[in-house]
């Protein structure tokens, strides 16, 4: 059984107090939100906060942390980098690799996205592997090529081992913090076309062995359709996670 899985990517926000009492106030209660090992919450703060979270979390099943990025390198001098093991030395579960802010605005190719996830395993870490087009790709419907050459050119250099350790997020750009959202049958499509890849790639078996989150502005309003379709397993959720009612919302829609 794939897992279902709400991971709140906090990007650059919150200081210390308000990291805190945004995780306790998401997980208030947290038996109501009904989490078992097939239905999981990530947090992923900003490295500062990422020790403090991971105490916070430390006594509670199927509640996970994860980092935003990590370096390409084991170790070094590589001044502001933050290595893989550095960040499973602290507790965290899983790292948020190849986002499209990362790929844009920090010009991440998929050479160094490879050697991240490969630091990754290494280190014990779960990546979340981020894919998904710009609006100019989409509006030219080339959506599916761009998709799948994203996959092909650093996913897909994995071993079967590796992949099954691999969480996928699909992030339509045009729908990252704009208040745009892919309707969920656009959502589904490409979730679809994303398992049938992997099928091609691999096999059948491990195709449906593989979460795919969606990530593109979901909220609490529309976060109960979007799962609802048969290959979203889940979302990567930006702003909406920094609200923990909202963030609630979402995790009890799954």
């Amino acid at each position: 059984m794939r897992k279902k899985i709400i991971a709140g990517n906090w990007k650059m926000h919150l200081n210390k107090a308000e990291a805190i009492e945004l995780v306790e106030s998401v997980l208030v209660g947290s038996k109501d939100l009904d989490l078992d090992e097939n239905k999981i919450v990530v947090f992923s703060p900003s490295f500062v906060y990422l020790d403090t979270i991971v105490s916070k979390i430390a006594s509670l099943s199927n509640v996970f942390v994860a980092a935003q990025n990590c370096s390409e390198y084991e170790q070094g001098a590589y001044t502001g980098e933050v290595a893989a093991k550095m960040l499973q030395n602290v507790g965290v579960q899983f790292v948020i690799v190849g986002h499209s802010e990362r790929r844009q605005y920090f010009n991440e190719t998929n050479i160094v996205l490879h050697q991240k996830m490969k630091q990754a395993f290494v280190h014990k870490l779960q990546p979340i592997f981020c894919c998904g087009e710009p609006l100019e790709i989409r509006e030219n419907q080339e959506h599916f090529l761009f998709i799948q050459q994203q996959l092909e050119n650093c996913l897909f250099l994995l071993s079967e081992e590796e992949l099954l350790q691999t969480v996928i997020a699909y992030e339509p750009i045009w729908a990252i913090g704009t208040g745009k959202t892919a309707t969920p049958e656009q959502a589904q499509e490409v979730h679809h076309f994303i398992r049938k890849c992997i099928a091609e790639n691999y096999n059948a078996t491990i195709a449906d062995q593989i979460s795919i989150l969606y990530g593109g502005s979901v909220n609490a309003q529309n976060a109960a359709q979007l799962f609802s379709q048969a290959d979203i397993d889940g979302g990567l959720v930006g702003g909406a996670s920094l609200k923990a009612q909202d963030f609630r919302t979402i995790i009890l829609s799954i």
